[in-house]
Protein backbone atom coordinates (compact mmCIF):
# COMPACT_ATOMS: atom_id res chain seq x y z
CA UNK A 1 0.00 0.00 0.00
CA UNK A 2 1.40 3.38 -1.06
CA UNK A 3 -1.24 5.80 0.15
CA UNK A 4 -0.64 9.43 -0.75
CA UNK A 5 -2.64 12.13 1.00
CA UNK A 6 -2.92 15.86 0.44
CA UNK A 7 -1.51 17.50 3.55
CA UNK A 8 -3.02 20.92 4.18
CA UNK A 9 -0.01 22.01 6.24
CA UNK A 10 2.53 21.51 3.44
CA UNK A 11 0.03 21.88 0.58
CA UNK A 12 1.56 18.83 -1.06
CA UNK A 13 0.73 15.19 -1.67
CA UNK A 14 2.63 13.12 0.87
CA UNK A 15 3.10 9.38 1.19
CA UNK A 16 1.48 8.12 4.37
CA UNK A 17 4.11 6.79 6.76
CA UNK A 18 2.61 6.09 10.19
CA UNK A 19 4.38 7.01 13.39
CA UNK A 20 4.12 3.37 14.53
CA UNK A 21 4.37 0.71 11.78
CA UNK A 22 1.09 -1.13 11.33
CA UNK A 23 -0.88 1.43 13.33
CA UNK A 24 -2.73 4.57 12.27
CA UNK A 25 -3.86 7.20 14.79
CA UNK A 26 -6.59 9.57 13.59
CA UNK A 27 -8.35 12.49 15.26
CA UNK A 28 -11.51 13.90 13.70
CA UNK A 29 -13.07 17.11 14.95
CA UNK A 30 -16.60 16.00 15.73
CA UNK A 31 -19.85 17.80 16.35
CA UNK A 32 -20.64 20.85 18.39
CA UNK A 33 -23.94 19.44 19.58
CA UNK A 34 -26.11 22.54 19.40
CA UNK A 35 -28.87 21.26 17.09
CA UNK A 36 -30.11 18.72 14.56
CA UNK A 37 -27.38 17.41 12.23
CA UNK A 38 -27.72 18.32 8.57
CA UNK A 39 -26.04 16.60 5.65
CA UNK A 40 -23.24 19.13 5.65
CA UNK A 41 -22.31 18.10 9.19
CA UNK A 42 -22.11 14.38 8.48
CA UNK A 43 -20.13 14.64 5.26
CA UNK A 44 -16.85 14.60 7.20
CA UNK A 45 -17.99 11.46 9.01
CA UNK A 46 -18.64 9.68 5.70
CA UNK A 47 -15.47 10.97 4.01
CA UNK A 48 -13.10 9.93 6.75
CA UNK A 49 -14.93 6.66 7.36
CA UNK A 50 -13.79 5.75 3.84
CA UNK A 51 -10.21 6.63 4.84
CA UNK A 52 -10.56 4.45 7.91
CA UNK A 53 -11.95 1.52 5.91
CA UNK A 54 -9.11 1.75 3.39
CA UNK A 55 -6.54 1.71 6.18
CA UNK A 56 -8.29 -1.23 7.87
CA UNK A 57 -8.40 -3.13 4.59
CA UNK A 58 -4.61 -3.01 4.60
CA UNK A 59 -4.45 -4.40 8.13
CA UNK A 60 -3.70 -1.16 9.91
CA UNK A 61 -4.75 -1.09 13.54
CA UNK A 62 -6.68 2.19 13.40
CA UNK A 63 -7.19 4.20 16.58
CA UNK A 64 -9.91 6.66 15.61
CA UNK A 65 -10.95 9.49 17.94
CA UNK A 66 -13.95 11.69 17.19
CA UNK A 67 -14.73 14.25 19.89
CA UNK A 68 -17.96 15.87 21.03
CA UNK A 69 -17.98 19.57 21.89
CA UNK A 70 -20.69 19.68 24.54
CA UNK A 71 -19.91 23.07 26.09
CA UNK A 72 -19.77 26.13 23.85
CA UNK A 73 -21.37 29.57 23.52
CA UNK A 74 -23.97 28.50 20.95
CA UNK A 75 -25.07 25.54 23.05
CA UNK A 76 -25.59 27.78 26.05
CA UNK A 77 -27.43 30.40 24.02
CA UNK A 78 -29.83 27.97 22.33
CA UNK A 79 -30.54 26.07 25.53
CA UNK A 80 -31.27 29.33 27.36
CA UNK A 81 -33.59 30.52 24.57
CA UNK A 82 -35.52 27.26 24.82
CA UNK A 83 -35.60 27.35 28.60
CA UNK A 84 -33.79 24.01 28.85
CA UNK A 85 -30.74 22.93 30.90
CA UNK A 86 -27.60 23.22 28.77
CA UNK A 87 -26.56 19.64 29.55
CA UNK A 88 -29.94 18.26 28.44
CA UNK A 89 -29.71 20.25 25.22
CA UNK A 90 -26.20 18.95 24.48
CA UNK A 91 -27.12 15.33 25.32
CA UNK A 92 -30.23 15.49 23.10
CA UNK A 93 -28.27 16.52 20.04
CA UNK A 94 -25.28 14.33 20.82
CA UNK A 95 -27.70 11.40 20.43
CA UNK A 96 -29.08 12.94 17.23
CA UNK A 97 -25.59 13.06 15.73
CA UNK A 98 -24.84 9.50 16.80
CA UNK A 99 -28.09 8.36 15.20
CA UNK A 100 -27.18 10.14 11.97
CA UNK A 101 -23.68 8.64 11.84
CA UNK A 102 -25.09 5.19 12.60
CA UNK A 103 -27.80 5.50 9.96
CA UNK A 104 -25.19 6.32 7.29
CA UNK A 105 -22.98 3.38 8.16
CA UNK A 106 -20.20 5.45 9.72
CA UNK A 107 -18.26 3.15 12.01
CA UNK A 108 -18.31 4.07 15.68
CA UNK A 109 -15.05 5.73 16.76
CA UNK A 110 -12.60 3.96 19.02
CA UNK A 111 -13.50 6.60 21.59
CA UNK A 112 -15.86 9.60 21.48
CA UNK A 113 -14.68 11.91 24.28
CA UNK A 114 -16.75 14.84 25.51
CA UNK A 115 -15.09 18.14 26.25
CA UNK A 116 -16.68 18.40 29.70
CA UNK A 117 -15.07 15.11 30.70
CA UNK A 118 -11.54 16.42 30.17
CA UNK A 119 -11.30 19.62 32.19
CA UNK A 120 -8.39 18.18 34.19
CA UNK A 121 -6.33 17.62 31.03
CA UNK A 122 -7.15 21.12 29.82
CA UNK A 123 -6.01 22.70 33.08
CA UNK A 124 -2.75 20.77 32.86
CA UNK A 125 -2.19 21.92 29.26
CA UNK A 126 -2.73 25.55 30.30
CA UNK A 127 -0.24 25.14 33.16
CA UNK A 128 2.40 23.96 30.68
CA UNK A 129 1.71 26.86 28.33
CA UNK A 130 1.95 29.44 31.12
CA UNK A 131 5.16 27.87 32.44
CA UNK A 132 6.68 28.05 28.94
CA UNK A 133 5.70 31.69 28.49
CA UNK A 134 3.08 31.08 25.80
CA UNK A 135 -0.04 31.88 27.84
CA UNK A 136 -1.07 34.24 30.61
CA UNK A 137 -3.90 34.64 33.10
CA UNK A 138 -5.86 37.85 33.44
CA UNK A 139 -8.95 38.56 35.51
CA UNK A 140 -9.92 34.88 35.68
CA UNK A 141 -9.34 34.28 31.97
CA UNK A 142 -6.40 32.52 30.34
CA UNK A 143 -5.15 33.58 26.91
CA UNK A 144 -2.66 32.18 24.42
CA UNK A 145 0.02 34.70 23.50
CA UNK A 146 0.05 34.45 19.71
CA UNK A 147 3.16 36.59 19.23
CA UNK A 148 5.11 34.21 21.48
CA UNK A 149 4.75 31.45 18.88
CA UNK A 150 6.71 32.49 15.74
CA UNK A 151 5.29 29.70 13.56
CA UNK A 152 1.72 30.90 14.00
CA UNK A 153 -0.08 30.78 10.65
CA UNK A 154 1.79 27.77 9.27
CA UNK A 155 -1.39 25.79 8.52
CA UNK A 156 -3.65 28.51 7.14
CA UNK A 157 -1.08 30.81 5.62
CA UNK A 158 -2.36 33.77 7.66
CA UNK A 159 0.11 36.54 8.32
CA UNK A 160 0.31 37.62 11.93
CA UNK A 161 -0.63 41.21 11.14
CA UNK A 162 -3.86 40.00 9.49
CA UNK A 163 -5.00 37.66 12.26
CA UNK A 164 -8.49 38.15 13.68
CA UNK A 165 -9.72 35.46 16.05
CA UNK A 166 -13.41 36.14 15.54
CA UNK A 167 -14.10 36.18 19.26
CA UNK A 168 -15.35 39.02 21.40
CA UNK A 169 -12.78 41.20 23.12
CA UNK A 170 -11.74 39.48 26.33
CA UNK A 171 -11.14 41.10 29.67
CA UNK A 172 -7.43 41.69 30.13
CA UNK A 173 -6.18 40.64 26.70
CA UNK A 174 -2.71 41.93 25.96
CA UNK A 175 -3.18 41.69 22.21
CA UNK A 176 -6.44 41.34 20.24
CA UNK A 177 -4.83 38.52 18.25
CA UNK A 178 -4.53 36.35 21.37
CA UNK A 179 -7.16 33.66 21.73
CA UNK A 180 -9.01 32.38 24.78
CA UNK A 181 -8.02 29.18 26.52
CA UNK A 182 -10.18 29.62 29.63
CA UNK A 183 -13.24 31.82 30.11
CA UNK A 184 -13.93 33.25 33.53
CA UNK A 185 -17.30 32.21 34.95
CA UNK A 186 -20.31 34.39 34.25
CA UNK A 187 -23.48 34.43 36.36
CA UNK A 188 -25.81 31.59 35.44
CA UNK A 189 -23.30 29.78 33.22
CA UNK A 190 -21.75 26.36 33.95
CA UNK A 191 -18.23 26.48 35.31
CA UNK A 192 -15.44 24.31 36.72
CA UNK A 193 -12.68 25.11 39.21
CA UNK A 194 -9.19 26.04 38.04
CA UNK A 195 -6.07 27.64 39.54
CA UNK A 196 -7.14 30.91 37.85
CA UNK A 197 -10.67 30.85 39.15
CA UNK A 198 -13.92 29.15 38.10
CA UNK A 199 -14.69 29.12 34.40
CA UNK A 200 -15.04 26.95 31.33
CA UNK A 201 -12.70 25.99 28.49
CA UNK A 202 -12.31 27.74 25.17
CA UNK A 203 -13.18 25.68 22.09
CA UNK A 204 -9.65 25.42 20.68
CA UNK A 205 -8.19 24.14 23.96
CA UNK A 206 -10.63 21.23 24.08
CA UNK A 207 -9.39 19.37 21.01
CA UNK A 208 -5.71 19.69 21.85
CA UNK A 209 -6.28 18.24 25.31
CA UNK A 210 -8.47 15.36 24.10
CA UNK A 211 -6.16 14.48 21.19
CA UNK A 212 -3.20 14.23 23.54
CA UNK A 213 -5.18 12.27 26.12
CA UNK A 214 -6.02 9.47 23.69
CA UNK A 215 -3.41 9.62 20.92
CA UNK A 216 -0.39 10.93 22.80
CA UNK A 217 1.74 14.03 22.20
CA UNK A 218 2.21 13.11 18.51
CA UNK A 219 -0.11 11.19 16.20
CA UNK A 220 -0.67 10.55 12.52
CA UNK A 221 -3.69 12.30 11.02
CA UNK A 222 -5.92 15.18 12.08
CA UNK A 223 -9.15 15.54 10.05
CA UNK A 224 -11.94 18.06 9.85
CA UNK A 225 -13.88 20.42 7.64
CA UNK A 226 -12.05 23.07 5.65
CA UNK A 227 -13.88 25.76 7.63
CA UNK A 228 -11.85 24.67 10.68
CA UNK A 229 -8.43 25.44 9.16
CA UNK A 230 -8.57 28.90 10.71
CA UNK A 231 -8.82 29.69 13.49
CA UNK A 232 -9.59 26.34 15.12
CA UNK A 233 -6.89 24.09 13.73
CA UNK A 234 -4.33 26.88 13.54
CA UNK A 235 -4.87 27.48 17.24
CA UNK A 236 -4.72 23.78 18.05
CA UNK A 237 -1.31 23.57 16.42
CA UNK A 238 -0.03 26.67 18.21
CA UNK A 239 -1.09 25.64 21.71
CA UNK A 240 -0.05 21.99 21.32
CA UNK A 241 3.36 22.66 19.79
CA UNK A 242 4.02 25.56 22.12
CA UNK A 243 3.39 23.13 24.99
CA UNK A 244 6.05 20.79 23.56
CA UNK A 245 3.92 18.28 21.63
CA UNK A 246 4.62 17.14 18.09
CA UNK A 247 0.85 16.96 17.49
CA UNK A 248 -0.55 15.91 14.09
CA UNK A 249 1.78 14.80 11.29
CA UNK A 250 -0.80 15.06 8.49
CA UNK A 251 -3.75 17.44 8.13
CA UNK A 252 -6.76 16.44 6.00
CA UNK A 253 -9.72 18.73 5.35
CA UNK A 254 -12.98 17.94 3.63
CA UNK A 255 -14.95 20.35 1.47
CA UNK A 256 -18.39 21.68 2.28
CA UNK A 257 -21.83 20.68 1.11
CA UNK A 258 -23.02 23.84 -0.60
CA UNK A 259 -26.30 25.23 -1.92
CA UNK A 260 -26.10 28.00 -4.48
CA UNK A 261 -22.34 28.06 -3.95
CA UNK A 262 -22.67 28.85 -0.25
CA UNK A 263 -21.82 26.67 2.72
CA UNK A 264 -24.84 24.89 4.14
CA UNK A 265 -25.70 26.40 7.50
CA UNK A 266 -28.70 27.43 9.53
CA UNK A 267 -27.82 31.09 9.14
CA UNK A 268 -28.38 30.79 5.38
CA UNK A 269 -31.72 29.13 5.91
CA UNK A 270 -30.80 26.18 3.70
CA UNK A 271 -30.44 23.36 6.16
CA UNK A 272 -31.36 19.84 5.11
CA UNK A 273 -31.50 17.75 8.26
CA UNK A 274 -30.45 14.13 8.02
CA UNK A 275 -33.82 12.79 9.29
CA UNK A 276 -35.64 14.92 6.72
CA UNK A 277 -33.47 13.78 3.79
CA UNK A 278 -33.90 10.15 4.86
CA UNK A 279 -37.61 10.52 4.20
CA UNK A 280 -36.73 10.98 0.53
CA UNK A 281 -33.93 8.47 -0.07
CA UNK A 282 -32.60 5.45 1.78
CA UNK A 283 -29.64 5.89 4.11
CA UNK A 284 -27.31 3.91 1.86
CA UNK A 285 -28.30 6.14 -1.07
CA UNK A 286 -27.60 9.28 0.96
CA UNK A 287 -24.20 7.89 1.91
CA UNK A 288 -23.51 7.07 -1.75
CA UNK A 289 -24.40 10.66 -2.63
CA UNK A 290 -22.30 12.29 0.09
CA UNK A 291 -19.31 10.15 -0.82
CA UNK A 292 -19.61 10.79 -4.54
CA UNK A 293 -16.83 13.35 -4.93
CA UNK A 294 -13.30 13.57 -3.62
CA UNK A 295 -13.35 14.50 0.06
CA UNK A 296 -11.54 17.79 -0.65
CA UNK A 297 -14.06 18.92 -3.26
CA UNK A 298 -17.18 20.99 -2.68
CA UNK A 299 -20.43 19.07 -3.07
CA UNK A 300 -23.17 21.27 -4.53
CA UNK A 301 -26.52 19.98 -3.32
CA UNK A 302 -29.55 19.68 -5.56
CA UNK A 303 -32.61 17.45 -5.50
CA UNK A 304 -31.66 16.14 -8.95
CA UNK A 305 -28.12 15.26 -7.88
CA UNK A 306 -29.45 13.38 -4.85
CA UNK A 307 -31.99 11.46 -6.94
CA UNK A 308 -29.43 10.68 -9.65
CA UNK A 309 -27.08 9.24 -7.03
CA UNK A 310 -29.89 7.12 -5.60
CA UNK A 311 -30.72 5.71 -9.04
CA UNK A 312 -27.08 5.06 -9.79
CA UNK A 313 -26.79 3.09 -6.57
CA UNK A 314 -29.96 1.15 -7.35
CA UNK A 315 -28.39 -0.08 -10.60
CA UNK A 316 -25.37 -1.37 -8.68
CA UNK A 317 -27.67 -3.00 -6.15
CA UNK A 318 -29.73 -4.62 -8.91
CA UNK A 319 -26.59 -6.05 -10.51
CA UNK A 320 -25.48 -7.70 -7.27
CA UNK A 321 -28.88 -9.29 -6.68
CA UNK A 322 -29.22 -10.33 -10.32
CA UNK A 323 -25.93 -12.23 -10.11
CA UNK A 324 -26.97 -13.92 -6.86
CA UNK A 325 -30.32 -14.87 -8.36
CA UNK A 326 -28.77 -16.47 -11.44
CA UNK A 327 -25.33 -17.61 -10.27
CA UNK A 328 -25.78 -18.31 -6.56
CA UNK A 329 -23.87 -17.04 -3.56
CA UNK A 330 -21.16 -14.46 -4.28
CA UNK A 331 -18.25 -14.35 -1.84
CA UNK A 332 -16.37 -11.10 -1.35
CA UNK A 333 -13.44 -11.01 -3.74
CA UNK A 334 -10.55 -8.57 -4.11
CA UNK A 335 -10.69 -5.05 -5.42
CA UNK A 336 -9.01 -4.38 -8.75
CA UNK A 337 -5.58 -2.73 -9.14
CA UNK A 338 -7.29 0.25 -10.80
CA UNK A 339 -9.52 0.71 -7.76
CA UNK A 340 -6.53 0.50 -5.41
CA UNK A 341 -4.60 3.04 -7.49
CA UNK A 342 -7.51 5.46 -7.25
CA UNK A 343 -7.90 5.05 -3.49
CA UNK A 344 -4.16 5.40 -2.92
CA UNK A 345 -4.26 8.68 -4.83
CA UNK A 346 -5.68 10.79 -2.00
CA UNK A 347 -8.89 8.72 -1.85
CA UNK A 348 -9.98 9.51 -5.42
CA UNK A 349 -13.47 8.11 -4.94
CA UNK A 350 -14.89 9.25 -8.32
CA UNK A 351 -12.22 7.20 -10.12
CA UNK A 352 -12.78 4.31 -7.73
CA UNK A 353 -16.52 4.37 -8.41
CA UNK A 354 -15.89 4.50 -12.15
CA UNK A 355 -13.97 1.26 -11.72
CA UNK A 356 -16.93 -0.24 -9.86
CA UNK A 357 -19.15 0.58 -12.83
CA UNK A 358 -16.62 -0.80 -15.32
CA UNK A 359 -16.47 -4.13 -13.52
CA UNK A 360 -20.26 -4.15 -13.15
CA UNK A 361 -20.62 -3.67 -16.92
CA UNK A 362 -18.34 -6.64 -17.52
CA UNK A 363 -20.36 -8.63 -15.02
CA UNK A 364 -23.62 -7.86 -16.83
CA UNK A 365 -22.05 -8.92 -20.11
CA UNK A 366 -20.95 -12.19 -18.51
CA UNK A 367 -24.48 -12.78 -17.24
CA UNK A 368 -26.01 -12.06 -20.63
CA UNK A 369 -23.62 -14.51 -22.28
CA UNK A 370 -24.36 -17.19 -19.69
CA UNK A 371 -20.85 -17.19 -18.17
CA UNK A 372 -22.01 -17.47 -14.57
CA UNK A 373 -18.56 -18.20 -13.14
CA UNK A 374 -17.15 -14.99 -14.60
CA UNK A 375 -20.22 -13.04 -13.44
CA UNK A 376 -19.81 -14.39 -9.91
CA UNK A 377 -16.11 -13.48 -9.83
CA UNK A 378 -16.73 -9.97 -11.14
CA UNK A 379 -19.54 -9.45 -8.66
CA UNK A 380 -17.16 -10.49 -5.88
CA UNK A 381 -14.80 -7.73 -7.00
CA UNK A 382 -17.67 -5.24 -6.96
CA UNK A 383 -18.57 -6.32 -3.43
CA UNK A 384 -14.99 -5.81 -2.26
CA UNK A 385 -14.89 -2.29 -3.67
CA UNK A 386 -18.29 -1.38 -2.28
CA UNK A 387 -17.23 -2.58 1.16
CA UNK A 388 -14.41 -0.03 1.14
CA UNK A 389 -16.87 2.70 0.18
CA UNK A 390 -19.27 1.47 2.87
CA UNK A 391 -22.21 0.83 0.52
CA UNK A 392 -22.26 -2.91 -0.21
CA UNK A 393 -25.93 -3.91 -0.74
CA UNK A 394 -25.33 -7.15 1.16
CA UNK A 395 -24.11 -5.39 4.30
CA UNK A 396 -26.60 -6.32 7.06
CA UNK A 397 -26.68 -2.65 8.03
CA UNK A 398 -28.70 -1.79 4.96
CA UNK A 399 -31.02 -4.79 4.92
CA UNK A 400 -30.83 -8.53 5.39
CA UNK A 401 -30.20 -10.84 2.50
CA UNK A 402 -33.54 -12.52 3.20
CA UNK A 403 -35.43 -9.23 2.93
CA UNK A 404 -33.64 -8.33 -0.28
CA UNK A 405 -34.15 -11.74 -1.81
CA UNK A 406 -37.85 -11.74 -0.93
CA UNK A 407 -38.28 -8.27 -2.42
CA UNK A 408 -36.53 -9.23 -5.63
CA UNK A 409 -38.59 -12.41 -5.91
CA UNK A 410 -41.81 -10.45 -5.46
CA UNK A 411 -40.71 -7.89 -8.05
CA UNK A 412 -39.76 -10.65 -10.48
CA UNK A 413 -43.28 -12.14 -10.25
CA UNK A 414 -44.86 -8.77 -11.07
CA UNK A 415 -42.46 -7.95 -13.89
CA UNK A 416 -42.81 -11.42 -15.45
CA UNK A 417 -46.58 -11.01 -15.48
CA UNK A 418 -46.24 -7.71 -17.31
CA UNK A 419 -43.79 -9.25 -19.77
CA UNK A 420 -46.19 -12.08 -20.47
CA UNK A 421 -48.92 -9.53 -21.24
CA UNK A 422 -46.52 -7.77 -23.58
CA UNK A 423 -45.55 -11.02 -25.29
CA UNK A 424 -49.20 -12.01 -25.74
CA UNK A 425 -50.00 -8.58 -27.19
CA UNK A 426 -47.11 -8.88 -29.62
CA UNK A 427 -48.26 -12.36 -30.65
CA UNK A 428 -51.69 -10.87 -31.34
CA UNK A 429 -50.04 -7.96 -33.21
CA UNK A 430 -51.63 -5.61 -30.69
CA UNK A 431 -48.75 -3.19 -30.88
CA UNK A 432 -50.34 -0.37 -28.79
CA UNK A 433 -50.90 -2.77 -25.86
CA UNK A 434 -47.37 -4.18 -26.21
CA UNK A 435 -45.87 -0.70 -26.24
CA UNK A 436 -47.99 0.33 -23.27
CA UNK A 437 -46.71 -2.65 -21.24
CA UNK A 438 -43.12 -1.78 -22.07
CA UNK A 439 -43.72 1.90 -21.21
CA UNK A 440 -45.14 0.92 -17.83
CA UNK A 441 -42.00 -1.07 -17.05
CA UNK A 442 -39.71 1.72 -18.19
CA UNK A 443 -41.56 4.28 -16.09
CA UNK A 444 -41.05 2.00 -13.09
CA UNK A 445 -37.32 1.87 -13.73
CA UNK A 446 -37.32 -1.59 -15.35
CA UNK A 447 -35.09 -2.14 -18.39
CA UNK A 448 -36.23 -4.90 -20.79
CA UNK A 449 -33.84 -6.66 -23.15
CA UNK A 450 -35.21 -8.99 -25.82
CA UNK A 451 -32.98 -12.04 -26.21
CA UNK A 452 -33.25 -15.18 -28.38
CA UNK A 453 -34.53 -17.06 -25.32
CA UNK A 454 -37.08 -14.42 -24.37
CA UNK A 455 -37.17 -11.02 -22.63
CA UNK A 456 -34.87 -10.32 -19.67
CA UNK A 457 -35.29 -7.48 -17.20
CA UNK A 458 -33.12 -5.46 -14.84
CA UNK A 459 -33.49 -2.36 -12.73
CA UNK A 460 -32.64 0.66 -14.80
CA UNK A 461 -33.25 4.39 -14.58
CA UNK A 462 -36.34 5.44 -12.75
CA UNK A 463 -38.06 8.64 -13.87
CA UNK A 464 -39.73 9.87 -10.68
CA UNK A 465 -41.89 12.97 -10.46
CA UNK A 466 -39.99 16.10 -9.57
CA UNK A 467 -39.78 16.15 -5.77
CA UNK A 468 -41.15 19.12 -3.87
CA UNK A 469 -38.76 21.73 -2.59
CA UNK A 470 -37.03 20.72 0.60
CA UNK A 471 -38.97 21.74 3.67
CA UNK A 472 -37.49 22.61 7.00
CA UNK A 473 -37.84 19.74 9.46
CA UNK A 474 -40.75 20.07 11.86
CA UNK A 475 -40.09 21.77 15.14
CA UNK A 476 -39.77 19.57 18.18
CA UNK A 477 -38.74 20.02 21.79
CA UNK A 478 -36.07 21.09 22.37
CA UNK A 479 -36.11 23.17 19.17
CA UNK A 480 -33.13 24.44 17.23
CA UNK A 481 -30.85 23.38 14.42
CA UNK A 482 -27.10 23.16 14.15
CA UNK A 483 -25.05 25.63 12.16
Amino acid sequence: MTLRLFDTATRTMREFAPLVPGCASVYLCGATVQGEPHIGHVRSGVAFDVLRRWLQAHDYDVLFVRNVTDIEDKILTKAAEAGRPWWEWAATYERAFQDAYRALGVQAPSIEPRATGHITQMVELMRRLIDRGHAYASEGNVYFDVVSYPEYGQLSGHKLEDVHQGESAGMGKRDPRDFTLWKAAKPGEPHWPSPWGPGRPGWHLECSAMAEAYLGPEFDIHCGGMDLVFPHHENEIAQSKAAGDGFARYWLHNGWVTMGGEKMSKSLGNVLSVPNVLKRVRAVELRYYLGGVNYRSMLEYSDKALNDAALEYQRIEAFVHRVIERAGEVPVGKWTPEFAAAMDDDLAVPRARAEVHRVMTEGNKALDSGDLDAARELCGEVRAMLNILGVCPLDPLWHTAEDSSAAMEALDVLVRAELERRQQARANKDWPSADAARDRLISAGIEVTDTPTGPEWSLGTLNPPTPPAAQAPPAHRPPGKAD
